[in-house]
């Protein structure tokens, strides 16, 4: 009866929390980012510049990138390379998550959905290149004042105006079939758009959908409603690209670097030839996967594959040390950078870019309601943000996890050649962030005997030892 008893109040105790949490998170209070006219902005190694060419006037420094503004230099560019990036929040009314009767992240999931977005701009810089915008960028909504996104409000709306209400905001694209070889061009994109954002839904059978996520994470001690660091996120996202079945991921892997050194040997390795059974997957449950015949820019030898290198980092003690800020700008100016995913104590977010000393980010602390991706035309409009937001290098949590793609074995010996000149310890900065070592991880012998989880030591700690906390940061 105790046992009973308890069962129900833990019950209870979960369904409050989540009514709590999506009425917490489901309004939007939009805030003004301003952005200096005079100094350059980077998102995702590409540079953007607001002042126009024939403006010498440095009297009005500030500029508020929105649709009503006037367009200045490289401000419509920029709001449409950040717009066409795949935002990834909270959501509710979720089918039940793994080992748990939880149907909302909310509270509990920001860095997973972090997670999600770098892995998903890897696969966009896969399939897509770094060039390519998304057609509706410019046509999506700001994030109003007092906005709902529950479906409880869409109800209410709906119920007055007497029409059914919508799952999702704007209406879905019409696809027309393509004619001329440049909208051949454009339709094939799209279908690798929709694809890739269809891997990301939340539903069970989706390729990287939370769901996946969490059941990853509880063959490492994490359940839904756990809190989840930028490292462990890491080992989660390697396991989704490695277990993925959709042949449309069959070309790319993923590498977790080992106390804050990469393996030279390692990587190569992973850039071999995908598993037979993973290229050749059949009946699996997902959605339908690209066409065979990719774009040039995102071409990749038959026999070789992709590889996403994500390294885990703490950039200080309790707080991050100035001194390598000028090293996440080094970091946030390079293209196959795929960002950075931290943020500040018990917030997650994605970093994109900066300009000076703000980083430039994308906020996963924003309730809406569950997509049904299955579908051939879901409304993509949700996974799309209008409005960057910005936070000082000086509030920055230390723990982080930093994101690399690398197309080719080629192309990650021109990576470790460059990111090895960043590297280099400064006057400032007396030890670099993380290391490159030729050979193989095991050729080092410095972590025999242990579980993958526990070589990541010091970012994944023993949960029996004792460790004190800042937020939810485990500290040294």
């Amino acid at each position: 009866m105790e046992n009973k008893g308890s069962d129900e109040v833990e019950a209870l105790k979960t369904k409050f929390l989540s009514v709590w949490h999506n009425v917490k998170y489901s309004w939007a209070l939009k805030s003004k980012t301003s952005f200096s006219r005079n100094s350059p902005v980077f998102l995702l190694g590409k540079c953007y510049h607001f002042k126009a060419e024939d403006d010498d006037s440095v009297t009005e420094a500030c500029y508020e990138v929105s649709d009503e503004d006037p367009i200045m230099g490289n401000a419509e560019a920029f709001r449409k390379d950040f717009a066409s990036r795949m935002w990834l929040t909270y959501r509710e009314e979720l089918p039940p998550l793994p080992s748990s009767t939880l149907t909302s992240d909310c509270g509990w999931g920001c860095m997973l959905r972090a997670g999600q977005m770098m892995l998903a701009q890897a696969l966009t810089l896969h399939l897509l290149g770094r060039d390519w915008t998304w057609s509706e960028a410019m046509a999506l909504q700001p994030l109003d004042t007092e906005t709902w996104t529950t479906s409880a409000a869409k109800r209410l709306v709906a119920s007055l105006q007497g029409s059914p209400g919508p799952s999702d905001q704007g209406s879905p694209p019409v696809h027309r079939a393509p004619g001329s070889a440049e909208e051949a061009e454009a339709h094939l994109k799209e279908m690798y758009h929709r694809t890739l954002v269809s891997w990301f839904g939340d539903s069970p059978s989706a390729q990287l959908g939370l769901h996946r996520l969490v059941r990853l994470g509880l063959t490492m001690g994490k359940q839904a409603g756990d809190w989840y660091g930028p490292a462990v996120v890491a080992h989660i996202l390697k396991k989704a690209v490695e277990e993925a079945m959709d042949p449309g991921l069959a070309g790319i892997t993923a590498y977790v670097s080992q106390d804050c050194t990469v393996y030279s040997a390692d990587v190569i390795d992973s850039h071999g030839a995908p598993r037979a059974g993973q290229a050749s997957a059949e009946g699996s449950d997902a959605p339908p996967s690209p066409p065979s015949d990719q774009p040039a820019s995102a071409s990749t030898p038959s026999d070789s594959r992709a590889v996403v290198i994500l390294v885990p980092v703490r950039l200080g003690g309790e707080k991050t040390n100035p001194d390598y800020f000028n090293f996440a700008k080094s970091i946030l100016s390079l293209e196959y950078c795929i960002g950075i995913i931290g943020g500040k104590p018990k917030q997650a977010c994605y970093f994109v870019g900066f300009q000076d000393d703000s980083l430039i980010y994308m906020d996963p602390h924003y309730c809406q309601s569950f997509v049904d991706v299955s579908t051939s035309d879901f409304p993509l409009q949700s996974y799309h943000c209008p409005s960057p937001k910005k936070m000082p290098f000086s509030k920055m949590d230390p723990s982080c996890t930093i994101g690399f793609y690398s197309r080719s074995a080629q192309d990650y010996e021109r990576i470790s050649q460059e990111l090895s000149k960043v590297l280099q310890p400064s006057a400032k900065e007396k030890y670099p962030a993380f290391t490159f070592m030729q050979g193989h991880g095991r050729d080092y012998d410095l972590s025999a005997g242990l579980t993958p989880e526990k070589r990541e030591w010091p970012f994944i700690r023993d949960p029996r030892r004792t460790a004190t906390t800042t937020g939810d940061f485990v500290l040294l």
